[in-house]
């Protein structure tokens, strides 16, 4: 107290022109004084900020000082500019507060409104509320913490207040398969579905939108980006829905009259099975994976890295934002899930921007304090369902990472991609390019046995495609066994020259598809076709007798023929490559029986040529092409009945000139073979010819 002056300083003694933090007022009558400090936020626009232009933030207390003497009758606030009466009590609108001043003066202020409300000058308390999610930790309205344990689509806010809008968030995972992290968040207004993305991307009903940070409006959506963020906002029913999303976490902010209720995690986080939303969760989304703990985290340091966010200078939020739940969530991700991607500062983002959203408070200079964490900016690398975008471990710049579960399925096993696909006259492999850059291996370096021959990448799946045809063959080798024949070919990497340096894996993945020779199959007078499956590769063999040379009729079951009647049967495949492979009638022959073993044996044709016993047979087209034919006059066997079988065998031949034409011997005995393949004995039984 000084000459009616009453000075209450923070850092030193009063003096002017001094900054030592001081109160300064008129001290009256009065010879003595106190201070209480009252937890209260004073926003933005008070009578404080009206007397003190410099001011720029919410206050976080008020100061309460009752001055005394023998005669007292006033108190003073001069934190909110306001004077009341001892023993009495007020509503106070500015502040929605109840104050009561006793008649001591010590008073005592009850504020109206809820931790999830703000006062709005009037008396009248808002929503004001701010829910997190980083990671797969949500932090509702009311600074509970929850973690997503899969990867499904969950509701995350809805209100009856807010008819037509509903907000999702689906989680996927990256690095481990045990844990997930916000993937995308998708807003549903009224029908329409707005879905927030990796890398940027908005889409509209699947249609993406180009962007920028100047706003624009669908279906009463207000969609604009910037280099950290993609905000949607919506206003409706006398609320405002601000939804912040950067790839890695979101911030939903909620403002609007008080009592309202909400659904959703971000109301209520401890409900995770009944908020599930089936349309966004897969059928699997559910199922559980354990993933080995990382030995490269050390816990301890990260518990002192998430401790920050009570320290300078966050701490000037911690009167509005619990800064509790965000500690928490920060190292129990931490101390299991790698600090990569930039996710050691998303936990300090998402603080700083809850903070700002609730109280318009900005922490400043944060990043440069923590010297981490570089201004963060969403990456812009659009990658396929399977990948994420991530830090690369070798280059650290951001690119299209294989998740976990994708890559478990071939990591393990040493493999790149999927097994080879063998159609009908063309091979192919696809190799995911995210395992490839794993390895250092640049998709531009590999080609098949011809160099000409090199990948396709699909610039939707970032699936790398590599293969060949009947038209290309890319340097194929075709080489046969007793059993098979096989088209052989390899993805390799680029032969370096000699005395050049490399900064990529070599690699040689060989692949084939191969042609397995006909098996044994059953055969009636009608025509036959047989489903040969080779592996990946398969084709259709067929059998029909005719009763023209020209093979224009074909043999009804029920026609009768005559002795030494002239027929013909030919045996065709369809989905063979001609150019490559020739089919072969190596042997056919007659038997009283339907069983190709019978008693009695007729020899029609024997190692591809005819039986030179016999004129009336004569072999058409054998080893030329994918079908071949013969033709001999009708029998009986004397003393049997007038029913003939005949069997066949019929090989696959690779083609390398006229190999796989016979050469008629001089005599029976010397017949031989002259073609490739060998196989064992692949019969068609039981061609019944009928009664004569």
């Amino acid at each position: 107290f000084s000459a009616d002056r009453f000075a209450l300083c923070f850092k030193a003694s009063y003096g002017r022109g001094a900054d030592n933090d001081c109160i300064l007022m008129s001290g009256g009558t009065a010879d003595r004084g106190d201070l209480s400090v009252l937890t209260k936020e004073i926003p933005t626009g008070s009578g404080v900020h009206k007397l003190l232009p410099t001011l720029k933030s919410a206050g976080k207390c008020v100061n309460v000082i009752p001055l005394k003497d023998s005669n007292m009758s006033q108190v003073s606030f001069p934190s909110v500019s306001s004077v009341y009466l001892t023993n009495t009590t007020i509503q106070d609108l500015r502040t929605c507060s109840t104050i009561t001043c006793d008649v001591n003066g010590v008073a005592k202020a009850v504020p109206k409104c809820g931790p999830n409300e703000r006062c709005q000058g009037d008396g009248s308390c808002a929503w004001n509320s701010v829910c997190s999610v980083t990671a797969s930790t949500i932090i509702d309205f009311s600074g509970k913490r929850s973690s997503i344990p899969d990867r499904c689509g969950y509701s995350l806010l809805r209100s009856p207040s807010l008819p037509g809008l509903h907000v999702t968030g689906v989680f996927k995972e990256r690095r481990r398969r045990d844990m997930s992290l916000v993937d995308r968040v998708i807003l549903n207004l009224d029908g329409n579905e707005i879905s927030l993305e990796q890398g940027g991307r908005v889409k509209l009903g699947g249609r993406e939108l180009p962007l920028s940070s100047s706003p624009l409006h669908f279906h009463g959506v207000e969609l604009s980006k910037d280099q950290a963020d993609v905000t949607a906002k919506i206003a409706a029913s006398n609320f405002t829905v601000t939804v912040l999303f950067d790839g890695s976490s979101a911030a939903i902010h909620l403002t609007g009259p008080n009592g309202a209720t909400f659904q959703g995690l971000c109301e209520n986080s401890t409900t995770l099975r009944q908020v599930r939303v089936s349309q966004y969760s897969t059928a699997d989304c559910n199922a559980e994976y354990q993933d080995a703990p990382d030995s490269s985290i050390n816990c301890n340091n990260t518990v002192k890295w998430c401790d920050v966010l009570q320290r300078a200078p966050f701490d000037i939020c911690s009167s509005n934002i619990n800064p509790q739940p965000f500690m928490s969530a920060c190292s129990e991700t931490l101390c299991k899930y790698p600090a990569k991607d930039g996710l050691e500062c998303q936990f300090l983002e998402a603080y700083a921007k809850a903070c700002q959203l609730h109280s318009g408070v900005r922490v400043e200079g944060w990043r440069t304090q923590t010297s981490y964490c570089t201004a963060f900016t969403a990456c812009q690398k659009i990658c396929s369902s399977h990948e994420f975008c991530g830090l690369d471990s070798h280059s650290q710049q951001p690119r299209c990472l294989c998740r976990a579960i994708f890559a478990s399925k071939y990591k393990p096993i040493g493999r790149f991609g999927e097994p080879i696909v063998c159609e009908k006259k063309s091979a192919s492999v696809v190799l995911a390019n995210c395992l490839l850059e794993d390895e250092q291996i640049d998709y531009t370096t590999l080609h098949l046995n011809d160099q000409t021959c090199r990948g396709e990448m699909d610039n939707m799946t970032h699936m790398v495609t590599f293969g060949f045809d009947t038209e290309k063959s890319c340097g194929t080798l075709i080489m046969a066994n007793d059993t098979q024949i096989v088209y052989k070919n390899a993805i390799m990497t680029k032969t370096a020259t000699t005395g050049e340096i490399v900064r990529h894996e070599k690699l040689r993945v060989d692949f084939s598809c191969y042609l397995s020779q006909p098996e044994v199959k059953s055969l009636a007078m009608r025509s036959m076709i047989q489903h040969v499956s080779s592996g990946q590769w398969s084709y259709n063999l067929t059998m029909k007798a005719y009763t023209s040379s020209d093979l224009t009729t074909q043999l009804d079951e029920k026609q009768e023929l005559d002795l030494n009647q002239q027929i013909c049967v030919e045996l065709k495949t369809e989905g063979l490559d001609g150019n490559a492979v020739s089919v072969v009638t190596d042997s056919c022959w007659a038997t009283d029986q339907p069983s190709p073993t019978g008693n009695l044996r007729y020899d029609l044709i024997k190692n591809s040529c005819p039986n030179p016993d016999d004129e009336t047979i004569k072999v058409m087209g054998n080893g030329q092409g994918t079908s071949n034919y013969f033709c001999f006059n009708t029998f009986q066997f004397s003393g049997r009945n007038s029913e003939v079988f005949l069997h066949c065998k019929v090989e696959l031949c690779i083609k390398q000139g006229d190999n796989c034409v016979q050469v008629r011997p001089r005599n029976y005995q010397e017949w031989s073979r002259h073609f490739v393949v060998q196989a064992p004995s692949v019969t068609w039984t039981s061609l019944r010819i009928p009664s004569f």
